[in-house]
């Protein structure tokens, strides 16, 4: 007779509706701790996924999911490991969502019917708290049986039962409606940071030019295999990490490494997979797979950082793991105990009664949400975008500035700074500059036409107009030869001795040089850099001035990331990948709270990984999408105004909750020696919450920098 053999543990992969917040991953976690045979869990919040090891001989599938089921938060499998989630559905169609429109229209129907009908409105305000609180309470009950029998849900519950027992059907209904409208744009925020990842998936062209023999095959993007070679079109994207074999381009590097203007090219060069190919025709050698490339390493570092990130509880349910059971526990107290030591029932049970009401947590509930939703409120107004509640506390504790450089302190885009005539006036020089770059998509060709326009002069016509890649671009205009090129490729075609000190003082500055040509003589220089935002210099004051040390983080040349950098008197890291930028914002962290301010995709891993990640506004989708906080506005100020709220906020939060427990306290004593009674004890609830909600609504008066 043969031993059974010991069943094989199965790996399972699920996607988990609602687990959109740090106590939501806590509370699923510390249930699954207590299942037998469920080994190794590990959730990713932006994911919204679920990956454990289940012996199904200790605990069924099945049994796991009816668990998580109960918890609400019901779990689909996926088929496998980094399997894509489903698409959720729009907000309002998702359980939540039509939680509060059905709670917020009976919440509507209530108040109008109150000036109509004042008898009917009490019982449309209880149906709004039961239809609120029945899904709250039947989380906690589950929760309680998965061993966290205070959770932020019986705080809740609790609540709404209290000030239904007491009669303020109204006040039962405004703090089930707030909190679900709080769980619902988590929830929100969360679908918007899986849409980032997409986006950056998206970056990678689905199809690929394969060179095999004489022919040119399209074959899908992610079947490349190393060491094979593709044809990469104009204007196409790279769709793989490789070398190049043949060509010579300018080619766009910005998705990977931030660097503000084209980068030239040739033979033996790296590129990355997602880089746009702005000149002509390249061969490439592919040097990584579709999973290994640079897109994908982003990707993944996204996830990593957003996972690794640690999860933050909120304050109210850390708060009321004390408070609430220290409640119950002193009005159980005072109505049983002195009874039982012979002391008249009903005048003690009386007094237990008024306690519990006393300890009704409604307006410690309100307390936090009233005040983030006034500063969130606020800060739209002022065109600033905080997802969530936990990005906004986190902002007050920053003690780091991280920015980006490119599109965030600098606009974004070259500018002509300086033009240097030799043997030609200014205007000439930029006249002649603009003429040869008609047509032009470069960016220091748009920004010379930019220059030109702003003469308010005619273009003159150009005839027999060609690029060559990364060397220059060459026209006739006005029976003369205009070449608009590197000096690299003047010194190649003409004398450029006389003006070598001017072209090394100029990218001294960090600035990019070019040189005008006109029948091989040397006629001007054109000096062009992505200068600094107009208020970036109060930014960096602003910041030092709230105690935030400001640093650059860029993929800029050393040259350039130091010249801006000294402009604006902070320090710099220069030349840096997304890995590095990683790297840094962790070392950041060891000093303090570290804020990343970028708009680029090669910023989306310091983003996620910084304590507060903020895009700036005309960011990129991916940017914006994973970012914590995004700036509607493109002004790099705001972030010192995002600090400022936060730190209000803050202040906020902690009076309330000082208000909400200090006049209960009071009530508390003066309830125990018999001063006070029934009627005062809900008189310090309702009071309390009207205090807590006055205060929290001064921050809908928050201006900013326009405060100063």
């Amino acid at each position: 007779m043969t031993s059974a053999r010991p069943a094989t543990p199965t790996e399972l992969d699920y996607f988990v509706e609602g687990m959109d917040c740090p106590s939501c991953v806590r509370r699923i976690e510390g249930a699954l701790d207590r299942l037998p045979g469920a080994h190794g869990a590990r959730t990713n919040l932006t994911r919204q996924s679920l990956t454990l090891t289940l012996d199904e001989t200790r605990t069924s599938r099945s049994t796991l999911e009816a668990t998580l089921r109960d918890l609400g938060h019901p779990a689909h499998a996926l088929g496998g490991p980094g399997a894509a989630p489903p698409a959720p559905p729009a907000w309002y169609r998702a359980a939540q969502g039509r939680l509060v429109l059905t709670t917020g229209a009976l919440l509507g129907a209530a108040v109008l019917l109150g000036q109509l009908l004042p008898t009917l409105a009490p019982w449309l305000y209880g149906a709004a708290t039961l239809l609120g609180a029945a899904p709250l309470a039947r989380k906690a009950l589950a929760a309680a049986r998965a061993g966290d029998p205070f959770s932020i849900n019986t705080l809740v519950t609790l609540a709404a039962a209290g000030a239904l027992l007491i009669g303020e059907q109204a006040e039962a209904a405004v703090v089930v409606f707030l909190f679900a409208v709080g769980e619902l744009l988590e929830g929100v925020a969360v679908g918007r940071a899986r849409s980032g990842i997409q986006a950056l998936a998206a970056l990678a062209p689905k199809t690929a030019l394969l060179l095999r023999g004489d022919r040119v095959l399209d074959v899908p993007a992610d079947a490349l295999k190393v060491g094979q070679t593709v044809q990469v079109q104009p204007g196409g994207r790279v769709p793989a990490d490789g070398t190049i074999l043949d060509g010579q381009s300018s080619l766009d590097d910005s998705p990977v490494t931030g660097e503000s203007v084209p980068v030239g090219k040739g033979p033996g060069d790296t590129v990355y997979a997602g880089s746009i190919n702005a000149g002509g025709v390249l061969r490439v050698r592919v040097d990584r797979a579709a999973q290994d490339n640079t897109i994908a390493q982003i990707i993944h570092l996204v996830e990593q950082a957003e996972a690794s990130r640690a999860p933050v509880a909120r304050f109210i349910d850390r708060f009321s793991r004390v408070y609430t059971p220290l409640v119950v526990l002193v009005a159980a107290a005072t109505a049983f105990i002195p009874p039982l030591l012979g002391a008249p029932l009903t005048e003690w049970v009386y007094k237990g009664v008024a306690l519990l009401l006393i300890g009704c947590p409604c307006a410690l509930v309100l307390s936090v949400p009233a005040a983030i939703t006034s500063a969130v409120s606020a800060g739209a107004r002022r065109g600033l975008l905080i997802k969530g509640g936990a990005a906004l506390e986190a902002l007050g504790n920053v003690r780091t500035a991280a920015f980006d450089k490119t599109g965030t302190l600098t606009a974004g885009h070259p500018q002509v700074t300086d033009v240097t005539g030799i043997g030609l006036d200014d205007a000439g020089v930029l006249t002649l500059a603009a003429a040869a770059e008609q047509g032009s998509s470069h960016p220091l060709g748009r920004a010379l036409l930019a220059a030109h326009a702003a003469l308010g002069t005619p273009l003159p016509a150009a005839q027999d107009a060609r690029a060559l890649p990364g060397q220059a671009a060459l026209a006739r205009v006005d029976g003369t030869d205009v070449a608009v090129g590197s000096p690299r490729y003047a010194r190649e075609h003409a004398d450029l001795s006389a003006a070598e000190a001017r072209v090394a003082q100029l990218e001294d500055q960090g600035k990019t040089v070019v040189v005008l040509l006109v029948d091989g003589a040397v006629r001007g220089l054109i000096a062009l850099r992505d200068e600094p935002r107009p208020d970036a210099q109060a930014a960096i004051q602003d910041l030092r001035a709230l105690g935030v040390t400001p640093v650059m983080l860029t993929g800029d040349n050393t040259r350039t990331g130091q010249a801006v950098a000294r402009t604006l008197g902070l320090e710099v890291h220069a030349q840096l990948l997304p890995e590095d930028k990683l790297r840094l914002i962790r070392d950041l962290q060891r000093q303090g709270g570290v804020v990343m301010i970028g708009d680029g995709i090669n910023d989306a891993p310091a983003l996620a990984a910084a304590d507060v990640g903020v895009a700036m506004g005309g960011g990129t989708d991916v940017a914006l999408e994973t970012a914590h906080v995004a700036l509607l506005r493109p002004q790099v100020r705001a972030a010192a105004d995002l600090i400022r709220l936060s730190r209000a906020t803050m202040r906020v939060i902690r009076q309330n909750v000082a208000f909400a427990v200090g006049l209960k306290l009071v009530f508390l004593i003066t309830t125990l020696l018999g001063l006070t009674g029934l009627w005062p004890a809900v008189l310090s609830d309702t009071g309390a919450t009207a205090l807590v909600t006055a205060n929290a609504l001064r921050l809908l008066r928050f201006r900013g920098s326009e405060q100063d």
